[in-house]
C-alpha cells in the first residue's frame, strides 16, 4: 500500500496528515456495519449554518443495488476503479426546508463528506471524493426531487499496493507525492501577502 504522508511546515494530527485519495483499493476487503456507521456518524456530527443538516448520503456497500446505481453515475475514468471499493456513497443538499432555501447547504455536504473520509482514515480505510459523475443521471437514477442536488460521490475501502490499477500511467499517478500549494500561496495578511 502507497502511503503519503502530508509534508507541513509543522505538525498535523495524524488523520489530517495521513488523509489522501488513492485509486488502488481492495476488491475483497468488506466493510463492517461498525465502520459503515462510525462513517455516517461521523458525517451526520458535521457542523451546518444554523444547525439545518443538509446533508443526506446514499449508501451503497459493494454487492448491493445502491453500489452499482451509484457507480452507473460515476465517470468511465472513475469506474475503472471505483468497482473495487467497499462502499460508494453519494452526498447530497436538501436545499430548502419548511423556512424556506438553506444558505450554504453544498458547505454543509462538504463538512460532513471531510468527517466521514476522516473517520475512514481512523478506521484503517482510505476514501476518495469525487466530483467526476453525472448529476443529472444521479437524480434520474435516484428519482430525486428538485430541492435535493447531487454534490459528491465518495468511494470508501482498504487501499492496496498500486499495481493493482494495472496501467503504468495510473500507477504512476498513484504512486507520485502529494503536492500542495505552499502556505506563502493561501495564507495571506491582505491580497497577496502572505500571513507566513
Amino acid at each position: 500500500m502507497t502511503e503519503k504522508v502530508a509534508e507541513s511546515s509543522v505538525e498535523l494530527h495524524e488523520l489530517i496528515a495521513r488523509r489522501w485519495s488513492p485509486r488502488a483499493f481492495d476488491p475483497d476487503e468488506k466493510i463492517s456495519d461498525k465502520q459503515l456507521r462510525a462513517l455516517l456518524e461521523a458525517a451526520r456530527w458535521a457542523p451546518s449554518y444554523g444547525n439545518t443538516q443538509p446533508a443526506r448520503f446514499l449508501v451503497g456497500p459493494r454487492g448491493s443495488q445502491t453500489f452499482d446505481r451509484i457507480l452507473g453515475v460515476l465517470t468511465e475514468a472513475n469506474q475503472a476503479w471505483a468497482h473495487r471499493v467497499s462502499v460508494l456513497f453519494l452526498g447530497l443538499a436538501v436545499t430548502r426546508n419548511e423556512k424556506g432555501e438553506l444558505p450554504y447547504a453544498t458547505y454543509g455536504v462538504a463538512l460532513a463528506a471531510q468527517n466521514l473520509v476522516l473517520q475512514a482514515v481512523a478506521e484503517g480505510l482510505a476514501g476518495h471524493q469525487m466530483a467526476g459523475f453525472d448529476p443529472q443521471a444521479a437524480r434520474r437514477e435516484f428519482s430525486l426531487p428538485d430541492d435535493v442536488e447531487p454534490v459528491v460521490a465518495i468511494a470508501v475501502g482498504k487501499p492496496v499496493d498500486a499495481d493493482i490499477l494495472g496501467h503504468e500511467a495510473l500507477i504512476d499517478r498513484e504512486r507520485a507525492p502529494r503536492r500542495r500549494l505552499p502556505l506563502s500561496e493561501i495564507a495571506l495578511s491582505d491580497w497577496n501577502v502572505p500571513a507566513f
